[in-house]
């Protein structure tokens, strides 16, 4: 049997919502799971019927949703899991519909924000590769040496060809590179040097702590011990750096370490995380604090995203800026060369 295709975020919101009101109106879960699999969306469908089919033979969500692993995020999960060890299946999942209705627009102004200057540069690419094959076949046409203006020593369709490869290739290799990468040295190292760059670790810091104050605020209301609670809200971030930090912080609870001094020695959290969180913890209001904390890191989430997104295209502008100097100097230096000739 092939794999079911992942759902989007909008089938994601479609399934949280049908979720959320099936369970609030007393539906059984095993029903819930079976109107979807009839009535959800495509995507949704497949592992809706299978999971309900699970649930039927008596399987609990927690066995059922971990046959679906590369189906589901690891947010949904990890929640799903949540809810239903501490009954409050309805309120997760209407906390994962607000925030994957979140997801969902900041994903959209991502791509409205890199949109054009993705299409500049693939224009770009594609007419310096027309420069190259043009200005080859005029100097074809008359026998002459061709004009070079960017120096690369390229002309003609042989040319152009060469050097769409090489720019094509050189984005694969870097895709292929980050892969291989991830394979060999673990996704913590990699997720680590990527939350250490400037522009880029900021939002996947802000990605990661609004994912997990949602989910410690979820599970602390239920109840669940701190250990697994911490343990699955750090499996609800996504991100691999925070993830392999488990073993290690329950460690330090398991010794009776207080919480925010636990997560102080993994360096993942920031400074004023870390005092909010202590001044919680001695208050009592660890609940409450983390709500606000959830908002606050999904505004800037959003920011540092327009922030990333705005550096991708000012760093087109300079890409295509200096393509367009370098060849104005040299078709000059060119036409200076016929004039002393």
């Amino acid at each position: 049997m092939l794999p079911s295709a992942r759902p989007s975020l909008s089938d994601l919101i479609e399934l949280c919502r049908s979720l959320r009101h099936y369970l609030g109106a007393g539906l059984p879960l095993v029903d819930a799971f079976r109107q979807q699999a009839k009535r959800g969306t495509a995507k949704v469908r497949p592992p809706a019927g299978r999971i309900a089919a699970a649930l039927e033979r008596g399987d609990s969500l927690d066995d059922a949703l971990e046959r679906e692993a590369a189906v589901f995020p690891p947010l949904f999960l990890a929640l799903a899991r949540v809810g239903e060890q501490s009954g409050m299946l309805a309120e997760v999942f209407a906390d994962l519909e607000k925030y994957y209705v979140r997801q969902r627009a900041l994903w959209r102004q991502f791509f409205g924000r890199i949109t054009w200057p993705v299409v500049q540069f693939v224009l770009a690419i594609f007419v310096l590769a027309g420069l190259i094959l043009i200005l080859g076949l005029i100097a074809d046409s008359r026998g002459g040496p061709p004009l070079d203006p960017l120096g690369l020593g390229l002309a003609g369709p042989s040319g152009a060809s060469i050097f769409l490869g090489v720019v094509f290739g050189m984005l694969l290799g870097l895709a292929g590179t980050y892969w291989m990468l991830t394979r060999r040295l673990g996704g913590a190292r990699i997720q680590i040097f990527l939350l250490r760059l400037p522009a880029i670790g900021p939002c996947l810091r802000a990605l990661a702590l609004a994912r997990f104050c949602m989910a410690l605020r979820l599970t602390t209301e239920t109840g669940m011990s701190i250990l697994k609670a911490i343990r699955l809200s750090l499996a609800a971030t996504g991100n691999a750096a925070y993830t392999a930090q488990s073993e290690r912080i329950q460690g330090d609870l398991r010794r009776g370490e207080e919480l925010n001094a636990a997560l102080t020695r993994s360096e993942l959290f920031p400074i004023e995380f870390q005092h909010i969180l202590a001044v919680a913890e001695e208050s009592g209001t660890l609940d409450r604090v983390l709500a606000h904390q959830a908002e606050h890191y999904h505004e800037e989430s959003g920011r540092r995203l327009a922030i990333l997104t705005g550096m991708a295209g000012y760093a087109v502008y300079a890409f295509v800026g200096l393509v367009i100097i370098v060849a104005i100097f040299r078709i000059a230096h060119w036409y200076v060369g016929l004039l002393g000739a």
